[in-house]
This record gives structure tokens, C-alpha cells and sequence, in this order.
């Protein structure tokens, strides 16, 4: 996938809403792209989460304390808490269909903030934007 294209998908993460084109850009090179084969667990309920995934292609299900609580598919994500916090998961997400995905680790995009307190100013207000959108 040319690196414009990842570029554009990790745009609409609300996580890297306030990042700039170049720092999108940043963002953008520490993406895998990976193939998922169906039934595959992507994320288990309490589990520590290493990693973040965007949908390109496919289904997930999202299940929390046994219940499906959504579907998931292309341009959906899932995991970005897990790239700031060493909190642990609060769902398991299996493939439902062979799944296209982007992901990117926690110490990768750690590493990543570590050089550009910049991003990482933005991420955190993202993030707590997002929490304090829960708690209202």
C-alpha cells in the first residue's frame, strides 16, 4: 500500500485527529500491513493490548463479558488505547472473514512520541477528549 494511502486511513482516527499531514506521515511508516486469516483473535478481554489495528478489508467481532457488543469493518479501528496505556483489553476481537488490516505496535509508535513531543501532545489531548466524552 503506498504510504499517501496509509496516510489518508490514519486520518480519521480521531487519536491523530490534531496531527499534521507530516506528522500523519510520521505515523504512517510504522504501519504493517498484515493478512488475517478468519477466526483469528486479534484482541482478548484483559489481556495487555500491544498493538493497534485498522480495518482495510474484512469483519471483527467485538465481544465484552461474553456478548457481542458490535461488528467491526473496513475503515473501522480498534486498539488505540492500548498505543498510550498499559491498560487491559476490554474485548475480544476475532476475525469473522480474512481480514486486510494496518497495525501498529505500542513500542513502535512509543518510540515514536518518545522523539516528537509534538505527536505526543496531540495524541494525549485526543485522548483525553475521548475519555472525558465517556464519562458524560
Amino acid at each position: 500500500m503506498p504510504a499517501n494511502a496509509k496516510t489518508e486511513l490514519i486520518k480519521r482516527v480521531p487519536l491523530f485527529a490534531q496531527c499534521s499531514k507530516q506528522e500523519l506521515a510520521r505515523i504512517a511508516t510504522l504501519a504493517d500491513e498484515l493478512d488475517v486469516r478468519a477466526g483469528k483473535v486479534l484482541a482478548r478481554e484483559g489481556d495487555r493490548g500491544r498493538e493497534f489495528f485498522l480495518i482495510l478489508e474484512g469483519a471483527v467481532e467485538v465481544r465484552a463479558k461474553g456478548r457481542k457488543v458490535a461488528t467491526l469493518a473496513g475503515g473501522d479501528f480498534f486498539g488505540e488505547v492500548a498505543l498510550v496505556t498499559k491498560a487491559p483489553r476490554i474485548a475480544t476481537v476475532t476475525a469473522t472473514t480474512p481480514l486486510r488490516v494496518l497495525v501498529i505496535s505500542d513500542r513502535a509508535f512509543k518510540d515514536l512520541l518518545a522523539r516528537s513531543p509534538q505527536i505526543q501532545a496531540k495524541v494525549l489531548r485526543a485522548l483525553a477528549a475521548r475519555v472525558a466524552e465517556t464519562l458524560l
